[in-house]
């Protein structure tokens, strides 16, 4: 009897998910190609070097829910590197700047007439909130959109001030226009089982476990993909950068696939797809002709802007680890500024006291000047006449937006469609924003196959 045929694979796509699933997939004993189109691998988790400190400019924090990424974390030796944010963020409102209530859901109080609850919305917006528990009792949570379910049990300004912050510069989408279920999965369960939104979330808050909702690593986010790569690597797992693939070719009736290169034609047992959503759809032309065709979101970008700032009036945190902007809030182009060297104990010490790392968030990729940088830093840090002593931009493009309604309409068809045997997809415009998604995705869909 023949030893058995090696198990020949093709991961798409070199960001979190593509090397999450090379590397498991390489771990179980196939021979793997990771094909990356860009000049490196890594995605939104990327760093740069900014008066000499290596800091990450996509992702700096991973969401703790799920277990998925500290799992990881753990098998790459990184655990003991984990850190808990210090302090939390504020928001700006249109006449003042305040800390954000503790104990919430996506800016959702469970207390509306808690205190810091109170400080955000005054009187009238509290009790407007606190009649979430007079209203009828919801029979069964059925509410589509996140916004009118906002609305219509605590009011606008709980919206406007607590909701909306969250949701547009953490997800970068409408609350209006965002799906219930694809944003806070439990939320109407939790709502049948309570028959009030604030008891929703006090349910879902309690059911969580314990420690910080986000956490960090001690040299930052980036230090996961280095690891991964270098492991992969030294898997045997065969990474090309600047190589696309052009086209993926099941077989008429079952058998190899075939992977199109300007290289070569690779003919596998399994591709898994963890391309960007717009560059995955094309690829899936001829495996899924339907789902390629629906309709496609517009493409989100952004800009985020690193400063290194020395001012020893920022050393004491004034605004916590940094300030989300309410849309009433005139004069102001930034959607949020995080302070970083205030958030994360690791790069405090490196940064030294008197210098601080902070990171402005703006929509659209448009050049943000100096001046405009430093006023916006200054009028949500609250500390007038910061000077900027060093700064880097990276522009972010987003071809599928987890959260846009086009997006989630593909994702629902691809729950429904069957794709050929040995070819799988994976990424966050498949399993949602943040990396707890995303390296839950790859894991699955890296998973041995059934014999």
């Amino acid at each position: 009897m023949g030893a058995p045929q090696l198990m020949r694979a093709v991961v798409i796509g070199g960001g979190v998910a593509g090397l999450v699933a090379a590397r498991r997939l390489a771990l179980a004993g196939s021979e793997v190609v990771l094909l990356e189109a860009g000049d490196r691998v890594g995605g939104r988790v990327a760093s740069v070097e900014l008066a000499g400190m290596r800091v990450d400019t996509g992702a700096e924090s991973f969401a703790s829910r799920g277990g998925a990424v500290r799992a990881l974390i753990d098998e790459l030796g990184l655990g003991g590197d984990v850190q808990d944010p210090s302090g939390s963020a504020w928001v700006a409102l249109a006449d003042r700047t305040v800390p954000l209530p503790v104990g919430g859901l996506l800016g959702i109080p469970s207390s509306p007439l808690a205190t810091d609850v109170h400080r955000v919305l005054d009187t009238r917006g509290s009790l407007r909130a606190y009649a979430d528990r007079l209203l009828p009792v919801v029979k069964v949570g059925r509410y589509e959109r996140l916004g009118p379910l906002v609305r219509g049990r605590m009011g606008d300004r709980v919206l406007e001030r607590l909701v909306a912050p969250v949701v547009q510069n953490v997800y970068g989408a409408d609350p209006d226009e965002v799906p219930v279920d694809a944003i806070a999965p439990g939320l109407n369960a939790a709502i049948t089982q309570t028959g009030t939104l604030s008891g929703a979330v006090l349910r879902l808050r309690a059911a969580a476990p314990p420690g910080a909702a986000a956490q960090g690593i001690a040299g930052g986010v980036h230090r996961v993909t280095d690891a991964l790569l270098e492991l992969t690597r030294g898997l045997g797992v065969d990474v090309r950068t600047g190589d696309p693939a052009l086209g993926v070719h099941p077989a008429p009736f079952g058998g190899l696939i075939t992977v199109t290169t300007a290289r070569e034609d690779l003919k596998v047992d399994r591709v898994v797809l963890t391309a960007d959503g717009a560059a995955a759809l094309d690829l899936l032309s001829d495996a899924a002709p339907d789902l390629a065709a629906l309709p496609r979101p517009a493409a989100s970008r952004s800009r985020a802007v690193l400063l290194l700032v020395e001012d020893a009036r920022l050393d004491a945190a004034p605004r916590g680890t940094g300030v989300l902007r309410a849309a009433g809030r005139q004069g102001v182009r930034a959607t949020a500024v995080t302070h970083l060297t205030a958030k994360w104990p690791w790069l405090g010490e490196r940064a030294g006291r008197g210098r601080h790392l902070v990171r402005l968030a703006y929509r659209g990729a448009e050049e943000v000047p100096d001046a405009v940088a430093a006023a916006d830093a200054s009028a949500l840090l609250g500390t007038d006449g910061l000077r900027i002593a060093d700064r880097t931009d990276a522009v972010w493009t987003d071809s599928a937006p987890a959260l846009a309604p086009e997006t989630i309409a593909i994702r629902r068809a691809l729950a429904t469609t069957v794709l050929p045997d040995g070819l799988l997809v994976a990424g966050s415009w498949v399993a949602g924003t943040g990396l707890a998604s995303v390296v839950a995705s790859a894991e699955q869909a890296a998973r041995p196959r059934a014999s």
